[in-house]
């Protein structure tokens, strides 16, 4: 039997327990030491990254200031997850507030939506550079870098805010169990007692439309360089300008590779795909690209490689 909508508040549990990875725990302990590493890695490589730009007045150019912005979705993004999922996998630590549920769930989801939209923007910013680049210090003042970056920030923000509210507005009458190492949106929704389609069908279209159109305007921003490119008279010119975008498209896809894994196979595997390979996938989408963007741009830039060797004291190849 439903409850009364005058009474839906009563339902509202003071807390949830989440269960980390199910049918895995016995490994939690073992399994913790490598999400721990990859955290930590993350940690050190994001705020080295994000210094070394900050610090570094010849890095301030629309490239490296659109890249200065990812490393703190990044820090926010695992940080959001990490520490709780730790104490769930070390301490046994699984319960979780109602609003701290529903904020780690706004910030994961934002956040997410955030970095999407800075890939897109740093794949602008190749396009200008590459296929105009006379235009490019015009085009791309700091004005302008700062209204793109709090248009990708206003945008995540915006579209993920209604996430907790929906979740607030729902009845939880029987379990308050979430089979998921964090307050994932589709794992709370599914414990609710009441018609979720309306609930569910939102997230899913603001997901949906989000990561299709970032992915369209950025495979359209490297189609345009990479034609660009092969009509420059000079081969040596191609491979250099080619050489600027290998690290934006390595990031990009292993982002998008583990989010769309996650999200396709959280909505529509129908138990074809076992819960815990979704929540160990889930878990190191969190883990993944933010441990492993700032070693590539690391390697593969060359002028945060040699700022970064010489704050090591030492002398770059």
């Amino acid at each position: 039997m439903q409850p009364a909508p005058s009474n839906l508040s009563s339902f509202r549990p003071a807390s949830f327990l989440l269960l980390g990875i199910p049918s895995l725990e016995s490994l939690h302990v073992w399994l913790a030491l490598p999400f721990c590493s990859m955290y930590l890695m993350a940690l050190l490589g994001n705020c080295t990254i994000f210094l070394v730009i900050k610090t570094d007045p010849s890095l301030h150019q629309p490239m490296y200031l659109f890249l200065s912005m990812l490393p703190l979705t990044d820090l926010v993004l695992s940080t959001s997850a990490m520490p709780k999922m730790l104490a769930i996998f070390w301490l046994g630590a699984r319960r979780i507030g109602f609003s701290a549920c529903l904020a780690q769930m706004f910030l994961i989801h934002s956040f997410t939506a955030m970095e999407s939209g800075f890939f897109l923007a740093m794949a602008y910013d190749r396009y200008v550079a590459i296929c105009n680049p006379l235009q490019h210090i015009t085009t791309l003042t700091g004005a302008r870098i700062a209204v793109i970056g709090g248009a990708v920030l206003a945008r995540g923000v915006m579209f993920f805010s209604p996430h907790p509210f929906l979740v607030s507005q729902l009845p939880f009458c029987n379990s308050k169990v979430i089979a998921h190492s964090y307050c994932e949106f589709m794992a709370v929704v599914k414990l609710a007692c009441a018609d979720t389609v309306v609930t569910k069908a939102y997230s899913l279209t603001v997901a949906s439309l989000i990561g299709a159109i970032d992915v369209l305007f950025i495979g359209m921003s490297y189609g345009l360089i990479l034609r660009t490119v092969c009509h420059l008279p000079s081969k040596e010119a191609g491979l250099k300008a080619l050489g600027t975008c290998g690290s934006h498209i390595c990031v990009i896809l292993i982002f998008y590779t583990t989010a769309v894994f996650s999200f396709l196979s959280h909505r529509f595997s129908h138990g074809s795909i076992p819960h815990h390979v979704h929540i160990l996938i889930a878990n190191i989408y969190l883990l993944v690209p933010p441990t492993l963007n700032p070693i590539i741009y690391g390697v593969r830039t060359k002028q945060i490689r040699r700022r970064v060797l010489q704050g090591l004291h030492l002398k770059a190849a």
